[in-house]
């Protein structure tokens, strides 16, 4: 495999002049590294913009997010989602609160130890705020890489995510935090994952295989193993005579645990079905109108959902109900059925 030394400082160069300004790149504060790097897992970067200012302007420091209440940080990440994502936030910020007094982990072995830190977000944090001469290899970096290299290995096996790091150590200079956001830089503005890479434009043109070869469309080669479940789901959106909503909390664990969610079962059904699963429920429905069809998709799972309104004539024990104002600022609802009451 072709020596990667050369890359290193037009790669640099390239990152002095053209990287973006983001909020998170004003400073090398841990505690705002670790959050965007967090967010920004599975999730765009314009995406995340909003969701960064909010959740630093409530949670400014490692002390508050480890005090916050479950269901008032669920609502600052609602429709972000991978909740367990904000779940581990917590458990990081409770462990560095009693484990280091509160003050952020500098190394990578010990940033590892902690909640919903891999090696990835690991290596970002020791590199941009320690100068720890560690690698950061996500999606954009294999990439780069693998087309650098000219390398058709499937880029989800562990085993060349390991090889492409040890590669990437051997090279790492001393600016090893820019070095780091420079590779993933060039994956997410130049070295496109969709689409026709910006060759013409990228700094390591001179050294790329793929680009030499007119490998860009092949390079890198990704096989997936992962097999989709279908879901079908029937959900309620039923209001009560002074106009409340019900809603009800799901399980502590499995999918969206501890999030709140609209009354919902398994499978669709017809008319009378439904309505004798409302009645299971003491409740005595005035009104059943099919609404909408949505579709979510989950990491391995798709939910394929068909909502119905319910108007009953009285609330029942089994639901919490709440009302529009309550449901937008204290109860945190997935995007998953969200997108129904729209």
């Amino acid at each position: 495999m072709k020596n990667l030394s050369p890359i290193v400082e037009p790669l640099l160069e390239w990152y002095r002049h053209c990287k973006r300004e983001l909020p998170w790149r004003r400073d090398r504060e841990p505690y705002h590294v670790w959050i965007s790097e967090i967010m920004l897992q599975q999730t765009r970067i314009e995406a995340v913009m909003g969701y960064y200012a909010r959740f630093l302007d409530s949670l400014p420091d490692v002390k508050s997010l480890s005090e916050i209440d479950d269901d008032a940080l669920m609502k600052l990440w609602e429709g972000l989602g991978y909740y367990s994502r904000a779940r581990n936030l917590k458990k990081a910020a409770i462990m560095i609160m009693q484990e280091h007094g509160g003050k952020f982990p500098t190394t990578f072995e010990e940033l590892k130890k902690l909640p919903g830190i891999g090696e990835y977000t690991a290596g970002a944090i020791a590199s941009i705020c320690f100068d720890e001469k560690v690698p950061a290899v996500d999606g954009n970096v294999l990439r780069v890489i693998s087309r650098v290299q000219g390398s058709r290995e499937n880029v989800l096996l562990p085993e060349v995510k390991k090889s492409v790091a040890k590669k990437l150590t051997s090279v790492m200079p001393a600016q090893s935090g820019a070095f780091n956001e420079a590779l993933m830089e060039l994956g997410e503005l130049v070295c496109l994952p969709s689409g026709a890479p910006l060759c013409d434009t990228c700094p390591l043109k001179a050294h790329c295989t793929a680009c030499q070869k007119n490998l860009t469309a092949e390079i890198p080669v990704r096989v997936k193993a992962v097999k989709r479940r279908r879901e079908d789901k029937t959900v309620f959106i039923i209001t009560s005579p002074d106009g409340k909503l019900a809603i009800e909390k799901r399980p502590e664990k499995g999918l969206l645990s501890g999030l709140y969610q609209l009354p919902n079962t398994d499978g669709f059904h017809d008319d009378d079905t439904l309505k004798a699963i409302l009645s299971d429920q003491a409740l005595s429905p005035l009104s059943v109108t099919f609404v909408k069809e949505a579709k979510h998709v989950f990491t391995h799972i798709d939910w394929y959902m068909k909502a119905y309104r319910v108007e009953v004539s009285h609330s029942n024990d089994l639901y919490l109900w709440v009302t529009e104002d309550e449901l937008k600022t204290a109860y945190p609802l997935p995007t998953a059925f969200q997108k129904l009451l729209t």
